[in-house]
């Protein structure tokens, strides 16, 4: 008998072991893929197996536990997809591992300090490049249009405009007044301001009449005012129901912006038997400074300003392979594609068969603890088999020894 087989038993047991002591000692890594060990047997034109060779070592890509990470961190929802990064050199790896920080230049980067790379303003499709958080502020936005919705009441004293011209700086010359916070195209804000005077009916209508007049921080708009119909079940009659109103320069010489012209759409008001509400929905804002950043599930970045406004910064890139299997694994889990893994395929989160992101949390080692105690007690009792072996065989040698 040869030693050959048990030899090969214990080498092939041994790196078993290798694998399910790496996969133990990976169960807490962040995206870590545990690995199975393939056997083979050994023949060589013999009827009698010459022992068993480890054929490779299957690593098993199922997704593991989703848990909460921290601000920057992501976790890949699903089988299909890798993160792409680079180094400072330009290679490319691919990780399953989402857990991610800044560095000093506002990039995305791992604790390796690898790039997260993606999709840029550009456009999805495009090259990917670093992803960086935003530096700038983001631009103000002038107001260009204000829904205005409001009841203005029935049953309020009539001013004779001709008597009592309106006079914003006189209660007594309007019933009610409603300001609003308008921006101009720098940003700056304004207090638009309505004023709102009730007149005697409309003689030949018979609907009611409201004047507006308009002013911006003081001055008067252009138009100065227009007029309000009611008819008599309290609906808006006025035709259009939107006015424009402009200041031509509303910044002056200080901050001289562009002309602000809002188009304020009164559809919805009344003029019913109860005191004056409003409901006012201007657009535009002004410039806000970056707070922070978090993820959507089609890997937008989405930064949000401290002026309340959001926007979209970019979007994370995943990449998958025609066999998974083939990617090449070069540690602090990560892969580089190989001739066996093929090309990478790039595409956005949730597209093309690809999984979708989830922010804020990350990816745990697919281990199953349970599994690999069983595993590694089976392999201990195959290694003890092996050496069983050649203690058999070494017996036997000694024996043929004494007869000779």
């Amino acid at each position: 008998m040869g030693f050959g087989q048990g030899l090969s038993g214990l080498n092939a047991a041994a790196q078993n072991l290798d694998v399910i002591g790496n996969n133990i000692a990976n169960s807490g890594t962040v995206g870590f893929k545990a690995s199975s060990v393939q056997f083979a047997d050994v023949y060589a034109s013999s009827r009698v197996g010459l022992g068993v060779k480890v054929s490779g070592v299957q690593q098993r890509f199922t997704v593991g536990t989703i848990s909460s990470g921290g601000q920057y961190d992501m976790a890949i929802d699903g089988a299909n997809g890798f993160f792409r990064t680079i180094d400072a050199s330009g290679n490319v790896f691919y990780t399953r591992n989402g857990q991610f920080s800044i560095d000093k230049n506002l990039d995305i980067v791992n604790a390796q300090g690898q790039y997260l790379t993606g999709y840029g303003t550009g456009g999805i499709g495009t090259a990917p490049i670093q992803l960086s958080l935003p530096q700038a502020n983001i631009a103000p936005q002038a107001t260009s249009t204000a829904g205005f919705v409001a009841n203005l009441n029935a049953n309020a004293t009539v001013i004779d405009g001709t008597a009592t011209p309106f006079d914003a700086t006189n209660a007594d010359t309007y019933t009610d007044t409603q300001p609003m916070t308008v921006y101009d195209s720098l940003g700056n804000s304004h207090q638009l301001t309505q004023y709102f005077a009730k007149r005697a009916s409309d003689t030949t209508t018979g609907d009611s009449v409201y004047d507006v007049y308009y002013t911006l921080d003081g001055q008067a708009m252009t138009p100065a005012s227009t007029q309000l119909t009611f008819d008599s079940a309290g609906r808006l009659t006025s035709t259009p129901a939107t006015v424009s109103v402009g200041l031509a320069n509303p910044g002056g010489t200080a901050s001289p912006a562009d002309p602000l012209s809002v188009a304020i759409n009164y559809t919805g008001s009344t003029q019913y038997g109860s005191d004056f509400t409003s409901s006012k929905t201007p657009n535009g804002y002004t410039s806000g400074e970056f707070n922070s950043i978090s993820f959507g599930t089609d890997g937008s970045i989405i930064a949000s300003y401290s002026n309340g406004q959001t926007q979209n910064v970019g979007t994370v890139v995943l990449a998958n392979f025609n066999n998974v299997q083939g990617l090449k694994p070069v540690g602090d889990n990560a892969w580089t594609e190989s001739a066996d893994s093929g090309a990478a395929q790039l595409g956005q989160p949730g597209t093309n068969g690809m999984a979708l992101i989830r922010g804020q949390a990350v990816e745990e080692s697919n281990v199953d603890l349970s599994s690999e105690l069983v595993n590694m007690i089976v392999a201990q009792r195959t290694y003890q088999a092996n050496t069983q072996t050649i203690k058999t065989q070494s017996d036997v040698l000694q024996n043929l020894l004494q007869i000779a």
